[in-house]
């Protein structure tokens, strides 16, 4: 069974280690722990992980976060994953910092990524990820704040949620999104 992991994010040296690419940064922290690599391939960096008979195809688009729907459509026909097996893994300005919140489907919630991919989809019906990256920011520098790096403090509690953000996607494709969920987004 094979499930397509797609964590957002945008691609260049300027946006490595900002708020708005902790999608790719969940997909690389848990590539590493499995000793798999990403290479680069169409419309994504795309690696195979298998995890108890299961076949995870992580992407990270590089369509740039606004333009994900192109890549996770392309995807999802190319590995031939329904809808139901699809995860998306964005940050959330609405969340406080590190919190984690699994839904087995909504609303783009003002990410454009997730409104890109609902556009293309041409439905909401798919399981989402939610990073909390704060809203802890002057009004006027929301796009600072996201394309911004991590505080000192944010970075100290940052590889625990990594860590706990790859084990609900491991247990998304091994138990399903609403026995993740019980799980998961009571902690």
């Amino acid at each position: 069974m094979k499930y397509l992991i797609a964590g957002l994010g945008n691609i260049g040296e300027e946006y490595s280690g900002t708020r708005h690419n902790i999608g790719f940064t969940i997909l690389d922290a848990l590539a590493s722990a499995s000793n798999i690599h990403f290479k680069d391939t169409r419309l994504a960096f795309s690696a195979n992980l298998k995890y108890k008979s299961r076949i995870f195809v992580l992407i990270k688009p590089t369509t740039y976060v606004n333009l994900s729907g192109r890549a996770v459509h392309y995807w999802m026909k190319k590995e031939k994953v329904p809808v139901d097996r699809l995860l998306v893994v964005v940050d959330d300005l609405a969340l406080p910092f590190g919190t984690l919140r699994l839904r087995p489907y909504g609303g783009d919630g003002g990410h454009n990524g997730l409104a890109h991919i609902n556009q293309i989809l041409g439905t909401r019906q798919y399981a989402r990820l939610r990073f909390g990256i704060g809203n802890e920011f002057f009004p006027g520098s929301q796009v600072r704040h996201v394309l911004g790096e991590w505080t000192t403090e944010e970075e100290d509690d940052l590889a625990e949620q990594i860590k706990v953000a790859n084990d609900i996607i491991l247990s998304f494709g091994t138990i399903g999104v609403e026995r993740t969920m019980n799980q998961f987004n009571n902690r």
